[in-house]
């Protein structure tokens, strides 16, 4: 439960420490003097949107922190413990807003998002506002009641998830499906493609080899002729040649005992060109040995190039980027095959999470069905005894016409309403005037509360619109959940503020300069005093006082 609040700069509250204790507690005070202002701050504190406009003027910084017990709420801390942010003693949420709009959040003293202040703000605590009632003319908050009366939440979130997998499966098998017969063309197109490259089989380095053994075979003559020429002047020539004359320079050089150095190397290098011109001259005999100038050859050459270059000027690419375009189409071809393999998959995936919607928008309905008659029954008594003694109260359950899987389960859900005997149900829009209402959606908030698993219910001026007798019942049923857990209630009538547990008072505290906010918790004579005000107005007589005092005793009793 919530056990002390603090607020430092938040709108007209300059300082404000709060202890708070189990039970019903009543907050009442001055119309203006910042009753709701309280509940504003803690909302702060649970993850609320904040502006610079909360900042009090003059200060740089509102400050709003709240501490609570977590021993009867082991959602909580198992909530923290997950990320790692236990802390002996109360939890503590805080919330700091600067004169610039920034905003930071802390809990138990680490820094935190605000999405993570709401997410535990919503084990903790459950706020019902006047606002409310509005809210109840609208078919998603029906539904979102009577799931918690359920105790469906979990489900409900559970199918909401089913319905989007399967929607998102069910996008993206679409968009593959649209692409089919593009698809399908250009499938043709490259097994064509790649069925070509493939049966020219071009090897690698093939095409510079062919090249080089054609140009070879186009010159041939010219390359024999000249290879038998140099043949011829480096061996066979006998009025002279380069072996013969190396060989009678190093007879001569020979001769010679005791050369000089420069001599020496000389010969050294002209024996090493008599080595390499003998090996020339065998490269070029083993070539001509070899050397095939078949016309048929020369002949396969040509149609094998032109195969290859009739190939590329097809693709409008340079030769040698043939292999380079197979390897190319190849990788498109096969994602292509993947697509086809990914919607069979989505296929299947689709299947799947179609089933898993309906087994658990199976459950969900069932639940809801169950859930719906106890829900009606329990609110058509309360409105009885809140002033409607006539008054019915329905919850509608329609199959969706949509088949497909939908995020809110397999039924539409409405609450229908006959404020008078003999009126037919109607949604609450059409039937429910403003004090219908307010009477109508204290009675759900009632019901539903009984069945939240949060200890501490904000009840926060809920009671508009009601008076006299039905104002005393309220009371009564807020006192009847404050005895098993802790209710906030911030009311203007004496009949719900007598009923209360602990009663806290909200004035103004005039300085000569400022104008502040300050609470106060009464004690019994104060407390006395307090309801005779709210039922007499500012003078105090005998007759409220002892009006009031028999109040108090009345729900003491």
């Amino acid at each position: 439960m919530l056990v002390h609040l603090s607020v430092h700069n938040y709108a007209i509250v300059e300082h404000l420490d709060l202890e708070l204790d189990s039970g019903m507690s009543v907050i009442s005070g001055e119309t203006g003097a910042g009753k709701s202002i309280m509940l504003d701050a803690l909302g702060l504190c649970l993850g609320d949107r904040a502006d610079s406009g909360v900042v009090r003027p003059g200060a740089d910084k509102a400050d709003i922190l709240a501490s609570f017990d977590l021993g009867d709420i082991p959602e909580a801390r198992a909530w923290l413990a997950e990320r790692d942010l236990e802390h002996d003693g109360p939890c503590i949420l805080r919330r700091v807003i600067t004169a610039e709009g920034r905003s930071r959040g802390y809990i138990n003293g680490s820094p935190c998002p605000q999405g993570d202040l709401k997410a535990l703000g919503e084990l903790l605590i459950d706020i019902h506002s006047q606002h409310e009632h509005q809210s109840l003319l609208k078919t998603d908050t029906h539904r979102r009641l009577l799931d918690e009366y359920a105790g469906s939440q979990e489900l409900a979130r559970q199918v909401q998830l089913a319905a989007q997998r399967w929607k998102q499966t069910r996008s993206e098998l679409q968009r593959l499906s649209s692409l089919g017969d593009e698809q399908r063309s250009r499938h043709q197109l490259l097994s064509y493609q790649l069925e070509e490259l493939d049966s020219l089989a071009l090897g690698e380095s093939e095409l510079e080899q062919l090249e080089q053994e054609h140009k070879n075979l186009t010159n041939a003559e010219s390359l024999l002729s000249a290879c038998r020429l140099v043949i011829e002047q480096c061996s066979e020539n006998d009025a002279g040649n380069v072996l013969s004359a190396l060989t009678g320079s190093l007879n001569r050089l020979g001769a010679f005992q005791g050369q000089p150095s420069a001599l020496s190397e000389a010969t050294n290098l002209l024996a090493s060109a008599q080595i390499q011109v003998e090996e020339a001259v065998g490269e070029l005999n083993r070539f001509l040995d070899h050397f095939d100038a078949d016309p048929e050859r020369l002949q396969q050459l040509e149609e094998r190039l032109d195969a290859i270059y009739t190939l590329a000027r097809k693709h409008r690419i340079q030769p040698g980027e043939l292999t380079a375009m197979q390897q190319q189409l190849f990788e498109e071809l096969e994602g292509l095959n993947a697509d086809d393999q990914a919607a069979e998959r989505l296929n299947d995936e689709l299947s799947a999470f179609e089933r898993h919607y309906q087994d658990k928008a199976g459950e969900l309905s069932a639940l809801r069905h169950r859930a719906a008659g106890e829900l009606a029954a329990a609110v058509e008594l309360e409105m009885h005894n809140l002033g409607m003694p006539g008054g019915r109260f329905s919850i509608t359950l329609s199959a969706n016409i949509n088949s497909e899987p939908q995020p809110n389960g397999l039924e539409q859900l409405e609450f229908l309403v006959s404020a008078n005997p003999g009126q037919p149900l109607k949604t609450l829009a059409k039937v429910a005037s403003g004090g219908e209402l307010s009477r109508i959606s204290l009675a759900i908030q009632v019901i539903t509360a009984q069945t939240s698993r949060v200890p501490t219910l904000v009840f926060d001026e809920v009671d508009v619109g009601i008076g006299g007798p039905t104002a005393e019942v309220v009371g009564q049923l807020l006192r009847r959940l404050g005895e098993r857990g802790q209710v906030l209630t911030v009311t203007h009538l004496p009949q719900v503020a007598a009923q209360g547990h602990q009663h806290l008072f909200v004035h103004k505290v005039r300085g000569s300069d400022a104008t502040r906010t300050a609470v106060s918790k009464l004690d019994s004579n104060q407390r006395v005093e307090e309801i005779a005000r709210m039922l007499g107005g500012v003078d105090l007589t005998e007759e409220s006082l002892a009006h009031a005092r028999q109040m108090v005793g009345s729900a003491q009793a």
